[in-house]
């Protein structure tokens, strides 16, 4: 396993200024919102792409939206499809309209050197709320964030006196470790909370066979390590997705949800449908135990930004 995989967990809560109308899935609406923000307080060179800008290998923005392979990289510098160290959770209600006053909460995962950043996400999280979101770009108040660590949450930042604490509410992989003995060690039920986009042979899939659902997290949790944690997954790959062609799907309660997007940088619309619903798998389960449950916090697959790829794992 890993050494170190830095990962914090944030809940942020907003105040509606105004009314706000927003779409089903509202992880679409702040991932976008916040990254044309962010895009507006850092770049300095906001008419060109990042590829062409002689500031990006020193640009947060560049670093946070467009992470690619450093010049000097011994491994991967070709890699381009490269995670990016941040996940907005969205609310998982279904509520789409909040009214004047009523508060809005979410969750905000970096990974990482991400998480050194906070700041930039704190003040570009009460900008958009100055700019609007949703239909009629309706404003609202970040009234505080907090960490949150083994279902602890403590205060960071506070509208009240508009000022952000240093407090250390890492995940570590210690914290993972110790995580493992809470579970089932030859039998396991996820259930897929937000659209799941798990791909296999370069098709997505609609049955998660275990062995994919174990390819995709040793990919993105491989990658995240190397890209934001300066470390190396060092194991047996193909040893392991061997292993996992023998845990088998006892039960399947899972289905399909289509969903779609508008992309302004792409000024396309885009559909992002995925797997929700509720698996179970049997089988030896030990060595994955430790990927599936960073996963649970890194989130799986394509869209992860979004929200999306979202699981709980049940208890014994």
């Amino acid at each position: 396993m890993l050494n170190k995989f830095p990962l914090s967990r944030y809940k942020l809560t907003l105040a509606a200024k105004e009314n706000l109308h927003l779409p089903e899935y509202s992880g679409s609406t702040l991932r976008g919102g916040f990254g044309h923000t962010f895009r507006k307080i850092v770049c300095v060179n906001r008419d060109n792409e990042c590829s062409g800008c002689l500031l990006r290998t020193k640009c947060i923005y560049s670093y946070i939206f467009e992470t690619s392979p450093s010049v000097d990289a011994d491994k991967l510098r070709k890699y381009k499809d490269i995670p990016r160290p941040f996940i907005i959770e969205p609310p998982i209600e279904s509520k789409q309209t909040y009214l004047k006053g009523e508060t809005l909460e979410f969750n905000l995962i970096l990974i990482g050197k991400a998480i050194c950043y906070l700041p930039y996400f704190i003040f570009t999280f009460k900008e958009l709320g100055n700019i609007g979101i949703g239909r009629g770009r309706g404003k609202y108040e970040l009234i505080s964030l907090t960490a949150i660590k083994e279902n602890i949450e403590e205060e960071i930042y506070s509208s009240a006196t508009g000022l952000a604490k240093n407090i250390d509410g890492q995940l570590t992989m210690a914290d993972v470790l110790n995580e493992v003995k809470d579970y089932q060690q030859d039998e396991l039920t996820l259930k897929f909370i937000t659209p799941t986009r798990l791909k296999h042979n370069g098709r997505y899939i609609l049955i998660p066979e275990f062995h994919i659902l174990i390819r995709s997290l040793l990919s993105r949790i491989s990658s995240l390590a190397y890209f934001h944690c300066d470390e190396e997954l060092n194991v047996d790959y193909r040893q392991l997705i061997e292993e996992a062609k023998e845990v088998k799907i006892k039960e399947r309660h899972t289905g399909w949800y289509d969903w779609e997007r508008y992309s302004s940088r792409q000024e396309t619309r885009m559909n992002l449908g995925g797997i929700i619903g509720n698996i179970t798998y049997t089988g030896n389960l030990s060595p994955f135990l430790p990927f599936i449950i960073l996963g649970k916090y890194a989130h799986i697959g394509k869209g992860a930004t979004f929200g999306l790829g979202r699981y709980e794992i049940s208890k014994k």
